[in-house]
């Protein structure tokens, strides 16, 4: 199986809300220093369900990343895990793009690469979770579209899915190629081993530019417009309701209660 997997580099998800921080400027997240950012637990979960199936029928994986700023460290992870290659697209031009330019631009590089029976993205990124990359992919590409599955297996030649559904799940199945969004119930990824890590140095990586995957930043005409981003005040009050016994002051609660047309 020739599969392809799109990840994205973020803040870490799990870093104090403390060091949270909005540039009112620019309506984007500062890094909080030191503490370096991570690949999307949502991709991980994505490189994992890849290396499932590589595991079982074998095959080849192609990662692909796209942002400014890529710490090698950071995004060779899924080498590390076991996936085969890397593809980093990074141009400066190609920064501030909403889902629909980010989903432009992952799909022409996967045309470029050319090879491929599957592709996984995460269920969405865990910093704006959106979730629309994926199935934006699919769309410009014309290709069927699986969404939020817990597991992925290959079965005479097709691809079955067991995807998340409100109270519980359902069982898809699909001809190739086709792309599916990983959920966290798939479980939990693999751990690099320090063999891993070793290895994946020596893997191939590219790095491409928004020409060499033959995208013009001026025609991604973006389809969304940030308008502000912020962190909500959380603003509590406390009111003290007395009474000279514990009834009277059980009445007034209830009476307060209602007033505030809480009950």
């Amino acid at each position: 199986m020739e599969m392809i997997v799109c990840v994205k580099q973020i803040l870490d998800p799990e870093a104090p809300p403390a060091t949270f921080k909005l540039d009112p400027a620019t309506n984007k997240a500062v890094p909080p220093p030191g503490i370096p950012p991570v690949i999307s637990p949502f991709d991980e979960q994505a490189t994992e369900a890849a290396l499932r199936i590589k595991d079982a029928h074998g095959g080849t994986i192609r990662v692909i990343s796209m942002g400014t700023g890529l710490l090698r460290d950071v995004v060779k992870k899924p080498l590390s895990m076991g996936a085969d290659e890397l593809y980093l697209i990074e141009d400066a031009a190609l920064t501030d793009l909403d889902a629909y330019g980010t989903a432009y631009a992952l799909a022409a590089a996967i045309k470029k690469i050319g090879k491929y029976d599957l592709i996984f993205c995460g269920r969405q990124a865990a910093d704006w979770d959106r979730g629309q990359v994926g199935s934006g992919i699919a769309e410009i590409l014309g290709m069927p579209c699986i969404t939020v599955a817990k597991k992925v297996e290959v079965i005479d030649g097709k691809v079955r899915v067991e995807r998340v559904v409100a109270d519980g799940y359902e069982i898809i199945e699909s001809t190739t190629p086709c792309l599916i969004t990983v959920s966290n119930e798939l479980g939990e990824p693999r751990y690099p081993t320090m063999r891993g890590i070793m290895a994946a140095g020596r893997k191939p990586l590219t790095v491409w530019t928004a020409k060499d995957i033959g995208v013009d930043p001026a025609q991604i005409k973006a389809r969304t417009r940030l308008l502000k981003a912020f962190v909500p005040q959380i603003v509590s009050k406390c009111e003290i309701i007395e009474g000279e016994t514990l009834e009277e002051a059980g009445a007034k609660l209830a009476l307060r209660l209602r007033e505030a047309k809480i009950i």
